[in-house]
């Protein structure tokens, strides 16, 4: 049986990882699942595994973080199979793009408010077209393009061979480019499709949640849309690298930390070795 100051010292090297790897997790498992609390819950459920079997952990950070995710890969897997909420492309023109514009719902909200949610629009859809993508496809385009990871490396994090990430990350960025092209104005103000008169709709059928429901982080202050005052970017990819991190639940990582250093979760360990 290990001592308390070996479990007080291997607690505290574990929670330096958790703090140094939180926000790369969530994001990647943000991107993969539609709904935050989804999200949130698998990122708890991934750090559990984790702390179980953290006799595994590389000692080299870059090795590390792949191996979380790694495991990131199969909670979401199993998650998504087990039924958590799916999309199409055609069900997402349903929900933001056949119903008329809907001012009602935004003629009473203060321009900070409409700002934050338009923020929180164009991170929504362009999380749920990801979330059309089939899950393997959907896995190598979070870690290709929305993370920037070295082919591979995101290879290894999803335990197949090169080639064939080279295949999903391909048909997932030609997916998402054949359905963003033609509709976003973020790819090019003359197509159909703008946040602004897509907000109200938005508001209405859920897919963003209303004023007050959330915090929002503070954004760029360039105006939306417009990047500093350049063009759209005409690059779908270039639109994903540059949506800001996700914001997560205020009391996600606290709470984890907590059960780290509660002996909550050692307990768990123990019970399943």
């Amino acid at each position: 049986m290990a001592s308390a100051h070996g479990n007080t010292s291997g607690n505290q090297a574990f929670t330096s990882v958790v703090e140094r790897t939180f926000a790369l997790v969530y994001n990647f498992l943000y991107r993969l699942m539609l709904r935050p609390e989804d999200a949130a819950a698998a990122t708890e459920e991934t750090y559990l595994r984790a702390y179980v079997g953290q006799e595994k952990l590389p000692a080299i950070e870059d090795e590390a973080r792949a191996w979380l995710l790694r495991i990131a890969t199969h909670v979401a897997e199993q998650r998504l199979a087990e039924g958590a909420p799916q999309v199409t492309f055609r069900q997402l023109d349903e929900t933001l793009r056949t119903e008329a514009t809907r001012t009602d719902v935004v003629g009473a909200l203060s321009t900070p408010e409409r700002d934050s949610l338009l923020w929180e629009l164009k991170q929504g859809c362009m999380t749920a077209v990801v979330n059309c993508l089939p899950v393997g496809e959907r896995e190598a385009f979070v870690l290709g393009v929305v993370l920037g990871m070295p082919e591979e490396m995101a290879a290894r994090t999803l335990g197949i061979k090169p080639a064939a990430f080279k295949v999903r990350l391909s048909r997932a960025r030609q997916k998402v480019a054949d359905y963003l092209a033609p509709r976003c104005e973020h790819v090019n103000p003359d197509n159909p499709c703008h946040c602004p008169s897509r907000l109200g709709v938005a508001l209405s059928k859920g897919f963003i949640p209303p004023p007050g429901r959330r915090e929002a982080r503070l954004r760029p202050t360039a105006p939306f849309g417009r990047y500093g005052g350049e063009e759209p970017l005409r690059d779908v990819m270039a639109i994903y690298q540059s949506l800001p991190d996700p914001d997560p639940p205020e009391n996600l990582l606290p709470g984890m930390l907590e059960k780290i250093r509660s002996g909550a979760w050692e307990a768990i360990r123990a019970a399943k070795r």
